[in-house]
């Protein structure tokens, strides 16, 4: 009983933490949702009126009506039945609804990664861990932003426990649902179409026994294939496209070499406004016209950019591997002045931006400081604790760090690949806390000993 208390205790504080952040950032994030630099409010007008027309009952749930309007298949339908359920329950058909429930959901998503530190290592990482997470300014932007990487994140990360939790019980069962998992986050985003493979390849690696590596393997695959082949069947009959989430990669491919210092040598040009005047000139399309990033004839202009792509990076693949490093880097840079390409790295809270001007003084205003003081350390620190705790978290168990890893890989190499911002590799970022968690924790258990044997010393 008094362990549990112990263990209560610390989990409470996290949650508070985790909520504090979060909703002080929800608070910044609501005074800006007419501001594109914070919110894509463009991209969620699909969703929107998505939603709103299932609501209506003007459109179905999971089918296309039109197979002619192919920009319906840019993105998967998870999301937009996510967002009809929320203006549902709340009454309220806006992004704001969609923001008070998701920052709240996101701030207990924390606890997720305690459970996934705390069975990967020890309680005491998983402690650590949830207090780097619920601190960090990163984790709680994309938290309070009313946009499908939050949920998707938190789906991926309980594939990934998972994952973890099959191997640490030899539970063939868990690692179906583990892939089922996986495969329902392709309902939010199709980010993770691929990690499967990278899956199967860290449990080749770790499990010792042939036959246990292909029944791990062979679960998770058809977990993930149940869920997502309805998605392939729906696009494959629509529009004759093989892929969970329709049409997209051709254009983040195109635009990724527009994004590059050689852009104006390829003919590419970077962003959808860009994108969209090349081609409508290309093809002598008027002003007044109907005319978007995929309609009219969405899939082949898709599949033209993808070619464009494909050719530049066969012809210059050292060139493109500096690109892809460069990326990398991007989506790993937590202080500093952002990057153009990668988005917001998150905010530090502070009580003139994350506090209305009445409670902008006082004991609160002065907590609130004192928040964003330590989420600036944090910044700074964030990275080197994760790569330290790598190296630390192989020599305690090779096995499970290199399950971590394949999840991290996966959307770090496979992520640069093509034009890449940080909320897309989201879950990629939360387990990078848990190899923070782990320096922390290793810090944390030195200092003590170091401290005992001082005061051991000086009582003999």
């Amino acid at each position: 009983m008094l362990n549990n208390k112990r263990r209560l205790i610390p989990l409470l504080v996290i949650l508070t933490l985790s909520f504090a952040v979060r909703g002080l950032t929800a608070y910044f994030i609501r005074e800006h949702l007419t501001d594109p630099g914070w919110f894509q409010f463009g991209s969620y007008a699909y969703f929107d009126r998505k939603a709103q027309d299932i609501l209506d009952h003007k459109s179905s749930i999971f089918l296309i009506d039109d197979p002619a309007q192919t920009q319906a298949a840019i993105y998967p339908p998870g999301y937009p039945v996510w967002l009809a359920l929320v203006y549902k329950l709340t009454g309220e058909r806006s992004p704001a609804s969609v923001q008070r429930v998701q920052w709240v959901l996101d701030s207990f998503s924390v606890l997720l990664l305690v459970a996934i530190a705390s069975l990967a290592f020890n309680w005491q990482v998983g402690m650590a861990t949830g207090f780097l997470a619920a601190l960090s300014p990163l984790l709680a932007l994309y938290g309070a932003v009313p946009m499908a990487d939050a949920p998707t994140s938190w789906v991926v990360l309980g594939a990934v426990w998972l994952l973890l939790s099959a191997l640490k019980r030899k539970n063939l069962l868990l690692a179906l649902f583990a892939g089922i998992l996986l495969g329902l986050s392709c309902w939010f985003r199709g980010n993770a179409i691929l990690l499967p493979v990278f899956w199967v390849a860290a449990l080749v690696l770790v499990q010792a026994r042939w036959r246990e590596r292909m029944l791990f393997s062979l679960a998770v695959v058809l977990g993930f294939v149940v869920l997502v082949t309805p998605l392939l069947i729906r696009n494959a009959v629509a529009f004759h496209v093989f892929t969970p989430t329709g049409l997209g990669a051709g254009t983040n491919l195109w635009e990724g070499i527009g994004e590059t210092n050689r852009a104006t040598e390829f003919g590419a040009v970077y962003g959808d406004a860009a994108l969209l005047e090349q081609e409508r000139k290309a093809v002598g399309v008027a002003a007044g016209e109907p005319f978007s990033l995929y309609y009219p004839d969405g899939v082949r202009r898709d599949r033209e950019r993808a070619r464009k792509a494909f050719a530049v990076i066969s012809s210059h693949p050292v060139w493109y591997a500096g690109v892809m490093l460069r990326r990398m880097a991007g989506v790993l840079k937590f202080a500093g002045t952002p990057q153009r390409f990668y988005g917001s790295a998150g905010i530090n809270v502070t009580s003139t931006k994350c506090l209305p001007e009445s409670r902008q003084g006082g004991v609160v205003a002065v907590f609130v400081t004192g928040l964003g003081m330590v989420q600036s350390v944090l910044r700074y620190c964030a990275l080197p604790l994760m790569l330290v705790g790598i190296g630390i978290g192989f020599k305690r168990d090779w096995r499970i760090t290199t399950m971590l890893l394949s999840t991290i890989l996966y959307y770090l190499v496979v992520g640069s690949s093509l034009h890449s911002e940080i909320r897309y590799g989201l879950p990629m970022q939360a387990l990078l806390f848990v190899f923070a968690g782990v320096t922390v924790a290793e810090i944390a258990t030195r200092i003590t000993k170091l401290t005992g044997h001082t005061i051991g010393t000086a009582h003999s």
